[in-house]
């Protein structure tokens, strides 16, 4: 598996505070006047192209979307995330540090449970990996709760559907850090900015920053 370096990303359960990590790392460095950092950019998938967005009608439920084209889709958006002119892989091998809420692992997971683990395996073999993934661990039902203020429900925010996604990530993770991938386990419970701080003490030893 090729590791793309400078190319950290960030899985865990719906509700377990991924983009809010995103957020506040992206203040950290971008409002903090920080001049040692190297350039940072943030990102997230499903993005915010065309592919994308029809991803998130039919995780929205505004059009419905056989499993097997969801996953067909995901690795369509992520092929132009990683590829396109001035895309991720672009933007590591400058000297960028890359930081994505969810990449490939998400597919593995999700659309692995939902369409069986062959469709998102073969359509993602051929991506890099990240040099760190950190997985943010909750229990589902924690997690569950802090969704219950959002508007609308998107098709995997369910209890028993979250219950097999925890599983899967854990049954997962130990086949990539033996690929090279180096793996971090964040207690996403803990409050935001206690997180925060974990993230950030994973991130600051990225070879990246001694250079």
């Amino acid at each position: 598996m090729e590791i793309l370096n400078n190319f950290v990303v960030f899985e865990g359960l719906d509700g377990s505070g991924t983009t809010t990590q995103l957020n506040k790392l992206e203040d950290y460095c971008r409002n903090g006047n920080r001049l040692s950092l190297p350039p940072i950019y943030i990102t997230y998938e499903p993005t915010n192209g065309s592919i994308g967005k029809l991803i998130r009608s039919g995780l929205s439920k505004e059009i419905v979307l056989r499993p097997e084209t969801i996953a067909m889709l995901f690795a369509a958006d992520r092929n132009e995330h990683i590829f396109e002119a001035d895309g991720v892989a672009e933007r590591c091998k400058r000297g960028e540090l890359v930081v994505s809420d969810r990449y490939l692992l998400s597919s593995l997971v999700y659309q692995g449970i939902t369409c069986g683990e062959e469709l998102p395996a073969r359509l993602n073999r051929d991506f890099p990996a990240p040099e760190l993934l950190l997985f943010f661990d909750i229990d589902c039902e924690t997690a569950l709760k802090r969704m219950e203020g959002r508007a609308k429900k998107e098709i995997y925010e369910y209890l028993d559907f979250q219950i097999q996604v925890r599983e899967r990530y854990k049954a997962l993770l130990p086949g990539l850090s033996a690929q090279g991938v180096k793996v971090g386990i964040i207690d996403a419970s803990l409050p935001a900015e206690e997180v925060a701080l974990e993230v950030w003490s994973a991130i600051k030893k990225m070879p990246i920053f001694g250079k």
